[in-house]
């Protein structure tokens, strides 16, 4: 039969060292809000062992009732973090209700009325709440697709059945007698068993975080760092998966290739800082033409492409036209700066011709930049689209602004 003691170092050694992990986590991430809660947590409930620790050593109530509220103050930390890692909020004022009820109920059946069982429930019950109010963010459809959501989920489903038997053992009486310093082998096993599942808790949140971390680590990577538009990379894989639905579809999609005018001189002229700002302005220019299904990439340089599902040729030539036309308004409100922002683009709109390659219809929409920029720069040009029984994929160019 184990002490409680034993039971109580345990929790102190298992708890700290989480504690250590997740304060890796938070000092390498500090974005990462939901490891500040987390980290917390393990530290708490550590900190409630060490309190407990000290029962047969000294008075057993201050032991025993500060180290519990520790305790349920550790767990509600957890559900906070798990609440914060989805955008949600779970409040302050329940963490420190529960705290204060599990204290107070403690207090009583430890001084006014001797009842360990009475201290079990309390336990499992101020312990618990968080973690069923947490269980349903878990399940949730979206949280699903995180293996560690799962993972959490799972092991939180079985500390809420753990503390429901616990619960009832001790009112029941089952397992035989207990006291402050030992408890029976059935409870003894109860705790244990929530020991293993707080820790694999634990591994659930820390994957979870990595999941998280990996994604943002994913995103970073298809963004332009200067502009904060989408990258080259993340064009071509969506441009990919657009032309397998249109395969599939036969809808036509297109897609816009742009260059700014003279981008070279304002560097030369005003310095790359404000060659940088000109691309910025530029982008959030565009950007608030598109509709927001569309694509806007930067590619290399002061060249952008966008990338717009379920739209014809003509309909890509209107989108070109307002983007002209709102870089034309962007160079008239700072005209004092003497930075004129003018951009050519080239339309082309996807066929089978293009199929599953959609380098070709890059290729497609540069030939036509090139014929605006021949044709006076500050315009747009058409990619017309062969007929499709036509071998070649140089169809001619025409001029539309």
């Amino acid at each position: 039969m184990l002490s409680v003691p034993t039971l109580w170092v345990v929790f102190l050694i298992n708890f700290f060292a989480l504690g250590l992990v997740w304060t890796h986590v938070m000092r390498s991430y500090p974005s990462f809000t939901p490891a500040r809660y987390w980290t917390a947590g393990c530290f708490v409930l550590s900190a409630g062992a060490a309190i407990g620790m000290l029962r047969g050593v000294i008075d057993n109530t201050a032991p025993l009732v500060f180290g519990g509220g520790a305790i349920v103050l550790a767990s509600s930390l957890t559900g906070m973090g798990i609440f914060q890692f989805y955008g949600r909020r779970l409040s302050w004022w329940l963490a420190i209700g529960l705290t204060l009820w599990c204290m107070t109920g403690l207090a009583f059946f430890l001084v006014v009325v001797d009842s360990m069982a009475a201290r079990i429930v309390i336990y499992s019950v101020t312990q618990g709440i968080p973690i069923l109010m947490a269980l349903p963010v878990l399940l949730e459809r979206k949280a699903r697709r995180n293996p560690g959501a799962r993972m959490a989920a799972t092991v939180a489903a079985l500390m809420i059945a753990v503390y429901a038997v616990r619960s009832c053992a001790a009112m029941m009486g089952v397992g035989g007698e207990l006291s402050v310093v030992h408890f029976n082998d059935f409870q003894a096993a109860m705790v244990l068993m929530l020991v293993f599942l707080s820790m694999a808790l634990n591994f659930g949140l820390l994957l979870m975080a990595i999941d998280r971390l990996r994604s943002e680590v994913e995103t970073l990577a298809l963004v332009d760092d200067l502009t904060g538009v989408a990258n080259r990379r993340r064009l071509l894989q969506q441009m990919q998966e657009q032309c397998e639905a249109s395969m599939r579809s036969g809808e036509p999609f297109s897609v816009l290739a742009i260059d700014l005018d003279g981008f070279k001189a304002i560097n030369d002229s005003f310095g790359h800082a404000a060659g940088d700002e000109c691309l910025r302005r530029f982008a959030r220019a565009a950007q608030s033409r598109l509709r927001g299904c569309d694509l806007l990439a930067r590619t290399g340089g002061d060249e952008f492409c966008v990338l717009m599902p379920a739209t014809t040729l003509r309909e890509g030539a209107m989108f070109a036209r307002f983007i002209i036309e709102e870089s034309r308004t962007l160079s008239e409100r700072d005209c004092d700066s003497g930075i004129t922002v003018a951009a050519s683009i080239g339309v082309a709109q996807w066929t089978f011709q293009v199929g599953l390659h959609p380098e070709r219809l890059i290729a497609a929409a540069d030939a036509a930049l090139y014929n605006a920029k021949k044709l006076g720069k500050d315009r747009y040009a058409l990619h017309e689209p062969a007929p499709e029984t036509t071998p070649s994929l140089v169809p001619p160019l025409r001029r539309i602004a």
